[in-house]
């Protein structure tokens, strides 16, 4: 029998991302909270209706499988009070409408934000323009900043207050970020309602961190086996958690730093070191791994010429995450025991996806700082050479949406620099040792 009930928390709280790591962490703390029978969550898929109704049709229970090295944790989630698929926005605009709801919630990928490469919103995509029109018509949208906008639009109809939004996407400066896009949409297409945002909404900045792979039709089955319940949407995480927010909840939140949520006022160092150290690691991992055979990150890291790599990668980033040293040494020693964990299989090919994104965030400020300080730069080139080698066919396959332009230019790794960042496609040094570590990965 699947876990079920007739309802849940009431909603104070709006998710725009649903998936597994939203409900690895945003949702665990939420259900974790002392006051967590006060903040249900309504939460919203991309687009795929699929996880939704297999949600619903378990009154928005699940499974966490919090699997250590040796043995499994697993509790019923009751956090989610409601799943709808993405494309639902009547239902979208009518929760964001209510004062009782006071928090947004975004795990979307850093794609997902539409950006510029100077990370204000791209208002030539052709989406964000169609989004702009039908803002301005009172039309159906289809990103996630015209979601936003649409949804802050109906609120300020209903005159329900004002609320906080929470990027928990690895993206710096999150906060900001989703602040730029949706001030950036709001000022094309209904400027008056710009105001309004700026007056009511906080844009709250975070940094997430819990490794969550997909799950797999092994553990569906473990879960029915071990428990005796039939759960078709579980969830499978580490033991290792993490949530730094800094940003103020002008109509409340829940109480999540009693579930160990840390609120800051700069999580800039918390945020500089997992972007440089685990998502710098783990692209490194994905992309070199993916190119000496590895399919998942246990396995890269068992390989000692993986692990030397990254040893490499982490002496070079560290220099960039403002953090005592001896806290960057316990942190570094604390991702090698978790990335070992062979009973998470994350695999390289979901850390590959989007590289075109998440490298000029995770790789590229080390290696503008290393090249500025004369500096060879070895580890972040490794990085980038790796990444080229995914472009032309090595490793996992490419999933990502703005490889197009990339993969025309892989060949040239010169061409593919100085598209990804054109300020260094003049340093022919660093041109020179792209090629060069292009050559190794083809020995």
């Amino acid at each position: 029998m699947r876990p079920h009930r007739t309802a849940g928390p009431p909603v104070r709280i709006v998710h725009l991302g649903l998936g597994n790591f939203f409900r690895a962490h945003q949702a665990w703390y939420t259900a974790a909270a002392p006051d967590s029978a006060h903040w249900g969550i309504a939460a919203f898929t991309g687009r795929s209706r699929t996880l939704a109704e297999e949600l619903s049709a378990q009154g928005g229970l699940y499974t966490l499988v919090v699997r250590g090295p040796d043995h499994d944790e697993m509790a019923v989630q009751t956090a989610v009070s409601a799943a709808h698929p993405g494309t639902d926005l009547g239902s979208w605009c009518a929760y964001l409408a209510r004062p009782r709801v006071a928090v947004v919630t975004l795990t979307v990928t850093e794609a997902a934000y539409r950006r510029r490469t100077g990370g204000g919103l791209d208002l030539d995509d052709p989406d964000v323009r169609a989004d702009a029109d039908a803002i301005r018509r009172g039309g159906a949208v289809a990103t996630v900043p015209g979601r936003l906008v649409a949804g802050l639009a109906a609120r300020r109809a209903a005159g329900a207050g004002p609320l906080a939004v929470v990027s928990c996407d690895n993206l710096p400066g999150n906060g900001a970020a989703t602040a730029r896009v949706v001030h950036d949409l709001a000022a094309a297409a209904a400027p008056a309602l710009g105001e309004w945002i700026t007056a009511n909404v906080s844009f709250v900045t975070t940094m997430v961190d819990r490794i969550t792979p997909r799950t797999t039709a092994d553990d569906v089955r473990a879960v029915a086996r071990l428990t005796g319940r039939e759960d078709a949407v579980p969830v499978v995480t580490e033991p290792f958690t993490e949530w730094v927010l800094s940003g103020e909840f002008p109509a409340g939140r829940p109480a999540w730093d009693g579930a160990g949520a840390r609120f800051t006022g700069d999580v800039t160092p918390h945020e500089t070191r997992k972007l440089l150290l685990l998502n710098g690691g783990h692209s490194l991992l994905a992309y070199a791994g993916g190119a000496r055979g590895h399919d998942t990150i246990a396995a890269a890291i068992a390989d000692p010429v993986c692990r030397r790599w990254l040893d490499q990668w982490w002496d070079e980033a560290a220099r960039y995450v403002p953090l005592p040293a001896a806290d960057l040494a316990v942190y570094r020693r604390a991702l090698l025991d978790r990335f070992a964990n062979p009973r998470i299989r994350h695999t390289l090919a979901q850390i590959a996806a989007d590289g075109s994104q998440k490298l000029p965030i995770r790789v590229l400020p080390v290696l503008r700082g290393e090249r500025a300080g004369g500096r060879a730069a070895s580890g972040a080139v490794r990085v980038l050479a790796a990444w080229i080698q995914h472009l032309r066919g090595i490793g996992a396959p490419v999933d990502d949406a703005g490889a197009g332009p990339y993969r025309e230019r892989a060949r040239s790794a010169r061409d593919v620099l100085g598209l990804l960042a054109p300020d260094l496609s003049g340093d022919l040094e660093l041109v020179h040792a792209l090629d060069e570590a292009c050559v190794a990965f083809n020995g």
